[in-house]
This record gives C-alpha cells, structure tokens and sequence, in this order.
C-alpha cells in the first residue's frame, strides 16, 4: 500500500511538472517564431538581437533567480506568483535554441522562393503563412524536443530555488519529490526514476513523435519542389500567386514585373555611414574606458575581478575541453547514423529519452561513484552539451535535398572526399546551431558542475564534488550564506557577458555568414 501511494503522489508531482512544462514550451515556441524571424529578415535587427540572445542563453540560470523572485513572488500573490516564476525560468532555458533554429531556418530559405514574394508583393501576414512557417516548422519542431530535455534539466532547480534569505518551492512538483525522495533511500529513488521515464516515454510517443511525422511529411513536399513536382507547396505557393497574377493586369517591361501601375524592384541595400561607424566604435571604447575607470577607483570591485577573472578562465577551459570531447563523439556518430546506418530513427528515439532524464536527478550518484571534482564537473558538461551537437545536426540534414544522399550512392563517393565534399558540408548549418547552444548550456550547466553539495537534501555542508576554482562554483557561493553577495555575482555575470560578446563577434558571426553564403546561394 506504501508502494501505490508513493506511485500516485509521483504520478500527481510529475503531472504538475508536465503542466508547467508545456506551459512553458508554448511561450517558448512564440517568442522563437517573433524574435527568430524578426532577426532573420532584418539586418539591424539582426545586429542586435543574436549577441541578446547569445548572452542571455549563456547566462546561468542562477542569474535569473533574483529577478524571477521579485516579479513573480513578490508582486503576483502566493502560490500564483510561485509557479509564474517557475515556468518563467524553465523558459530562460528552452527559448535560445528555439530561436537560433527559427534564425538558421529562414537564413537557408532557397533565394527564389524570397524572390516569389517580393514579386508579387505578399504582405507580411502572407509572407509569415506560406514561406516563414512552413519554413521553420521542421527546426521548431526538432529544437522543441531538445528544448523540452533542458527544460527537464533545470526542472529541479527550478521548482526549488531560493536567494538571499528568501526561499520558494512549489507544491506539487518532480523537483521536491526528487528532493524528499533523497532521504528515503535508493529504493523510493529509483521508483521516482522510473516514474519520470515513463512520463518521458510516454510524451516522446503520444505528443512528440506526431509532430515529427508531421514535420517529415512537410519536409518532403519541400524537397519535391526542389525538384520539381510538387504539386501540394505549388497549390499553397504558387498557386496562391497565379490566382493574384489572374487578378490583376500584368505586362513585362525592360525585364520587370509591373502589374497596374505598380512596379516591383528590389531597392538596394545602402551600406552604413563610415561616421556611424566610427561613432559607434567610439561609444564602446567610452563605455569600456568608463567601466576600466570605476572598477580601478573602487578597491571593493577590484577584489571582486581579481577573484573573477581566474573563475572565468578555468571555466572557459573546461567548457572548450568539453566541447572538443563532444564534437569528436558527436559529428561521426551523426554521419554514421545519416549516411550509413539503417536504424537512423530508432537510435535518435533512445537518444532522446536519454536526453530527457536529467543529469541533475543522476548528479548525486555521478558525484558519489567518480568522486573527483574535475571529472565530474566534465562529465555533467558534456551531458549538458552533446545533445544539442547531436539533435541539431540530424534535424538540419532532414532539410537537405535527396540529391546530396543520391550523389554519395551513385558516384560511390567514400573516404576523404567524401567527408570533405558531403559529410561536412551536409552538418554544417546543424553543427553550427549546435555548437552555439552547446556551450551555451555547458556555461549554465557550471552552476551545478563545478560545486555540488548535499547541503539542500541532509541538511549539512558536506561538500560531494567540487572544482579548485570556476565560474559556476563562484556563482554558487557568491549568494550562500556567508556569500559575498550580488555584487559579486553581478561583476562575474558581466565578464561573462563580454566574454560571450568576444567569441560571439569573432567566432560564431563568421561561421554563421558561412553558413549563409553556403546555403542561401
């Protein structure tokens, strides 16, 4: 009898978690479709929104802790505001991926079929419908399931969270079963696994594999277009602008399209001003000089970099180590499974229900069986990251045309040149996406990674696996008690920010104008 009600109040906890989950997710879907698009199709703001969005993906989740509990807990009365913040900050861990797929979608789409709406003069709404959608639905629905696996991962430190001397949690909810059940033994912990696996299991059949169907059968009809007989996408497309041609006069002039009096041309792109220009950098070298001048005259933030700055360089290391370990793993397992193996689907069904169970429900027993806080920390990095690498890759591939498969079976292309010519080209716009939202989910991982304690389940201090120095463990303590406090945190979070805008400008720009040039002819 034991065992039944332990059974159904996991069941009732789990469901609670599911409910805020999806709640989650579908913000997370609208916001991605707004900003990804919004981004893709506007170079200024393009500009502006990819560093935002790659700083705020990067951003521990920790970081968002403060602010949750104001909003939320503060200003919404009690068990409302409570599990606003909790979905709120499950969303600060699914968008990002969400949005850099939406991005990398509209960025690929074929030049001609932009070429067929600025023709025929689609507003925005028929631009949205019929190309931007249609488009960005195979990424949405890929990088939705791996945004549902992270989700999962801060899930527990979500539902339970607390800052300064404030702490909340809800009522019902995976996190705190997973927090009782510690003090319950393996027993009762195992059954909670148990219980959470069949949940993942059963929203990976009943929910997620009908929306990849879905998005199969769409990408297919994409793909015959390339090719030429399609007839669904030309009754969605083209047929929608043959019966705008049948409706409105239409003659051709000196190469142009003119229907009535109206021509459609496209109008140059003007390139900045040099002044701007200059006026910008200016602005940034200000703002750099400004914050150099404050932190030298104010011997408090000085203490804070000097202990910062070596925290953030042991991280920065550990998450490049972790990243090297996962694209060695990942990029030949991805070309075996897309070009080789017949069982493509069913090995990314199990990868995916391993990717749902969190590695901070496995944490503890990680910590206990390796014990040594360095490998720990590089274990929990790459389960943090890999998956992204992986998931990413393989939906990207599902967007090629079948003539990049035909071309490798017919010529017999194999060895060398067929990695040079095929299998890189082929992962490239995945990779890329992957590897950006990788190690930005290593960075939020360092929270738990790098500083783990049992603390929070027994009640004592005990330290289980921790690293000599790192961002994520400096983060951990800055706001324990006998903590330094915001201000340490805040100076750790903006050397983080410039960091991420370093790498942004100098790494993951160029290899995403690569990708463009590529791929959108």
């Amino acid at each position: 009898m034991d065992f039944i009600a332990l059974v159904l109040r996991l069941v009732l906890d789990t469901s609670a978690s599911w409910v805020r989950m999806f709640i989650a997710l579908g913000i997370s879907v609208l916001i991605s479709i707004v900003v990804g698009i919004y981004a893709a199709v506007s170079p200024k703001a393009e500009k502006i929104i990819l560093p935002i969005v790659d700083i705020l993906q990067t951003i521990p989740i920790l970081a968002f802790f403060p602010f949750a509990l104001f909003v939320f807990v503060v200003i919404l009365p009690g068990y409302i505001g409570i599990n606003a913040a909790v979905i709120f900050l499950i969303v600060t861990s699914m968008v990002w991926n969400i949005i850099f797929g939406v991005y990398e979608s509209i960025k690929t789409i074929p030049r001609e079929f932009l070429e067929v709406s600025d023709l025929y003069d689609f507003d925005r709404f028929e631009r949205l419908k019929k190309i931007y959608i249609p488009a960005a639905l195979p990424r949405i629905v890929e990088q939705s399931i791996l945004s549902w696996s992270i989700g999962l991962f801060y899930l527990v430190t979500s539902e339970i969270f607390s800052v300064g001397a404030s702490n909340e949690q809800v009522k019902y909810g995976i996190g705190v079963a997973f927090a009782s059940l510690a003090y319950q033994g393996a027993g009762p912990y195992l059954t909670g696994i148990a219980v959470f696996v069949a949940f993942v299991i059963a929203t990976r059949f009943l929910f997620f594999r009908p929306l990849e169907d879905y998005s199969t059968r769409h990408i297919r009809s994409q793909q015959k277009v390339q090719q030429g007989n399609a007839p669904r996408y030309e009754r969605v497309l083209l047929g929608w602008v043959s019966r705008r041609i049948s409706s409105a006069p239409m003659i051709i002039k000196s190469n142009r399209i003119v229907k009535g009096r109206k021509h459609i041309s496209r109008v140059p792109v003007v390139e900045e001003r040099r002044d701007l220009k200059m006026l910008g950098y200016a602005v940034v070298v200000l703002l750099i000089a400004g914050a150099l001048y404050t932190f030298a005259s104010n011997p408090v933030l000085l203490g804070y970099e000097a202990q910062v700055l070596p925290a953030l360089a042991a991280s920065f290391a550990r998450v490049w180590l972790a990243f090297a370990i996962m694209l060695a793993v990942s990029v030949p397992l991805c070309v075996y499974l897309i070009f080789m193996s017949k069982r493509g689907r069913e090995y990314m069904l199990l990868f995916q229900i391993v990717a749902s169970i969190p590695a901070t429900i496995l944490l503890p027993a990680i910590a206990v069986t390796i014990k040594q806080g360095e490998l720990v920390a590089m274990v929990v990095f790459i389960l943090s990251g890999i998956w992204y690498l992986i998931f990413s890759i393989m939906a990207s591939v599902k967007t090629m045309p079948q003539n990049v498969f035909e071309v490798r079976r017919i010529f017999g292309v194999k060895g060398k040149n067929a990695w040079k010519n095929i299998y890189l080209k082929a992962i490239l716009p995945g990779l890329v996406t992957g590897a950006l939202t990788g190690i930005a989910a290593e960075w939020n991982a360092s929270i738990v990674a790098e500083y783990f304690t049992t603390s929070g389940v027994t009640g004592t201090t005990n330290v289980v696996s921790s690293v000599g120095v790192g961002l994520g463990k400096l983060l951990d303590l800055s706001l324990a008690p006998g903590g330094q406090g915001i201000g340490l945190m805040m100076v750790a979070l903006l050397n983080l920010v410039v960091m991420i805008l370093l790498v942004n400008t100098f790494v993951w720009k160029r290899l995403y104008n690569k990708v463009t040039k590529v791929y959108a002819g």
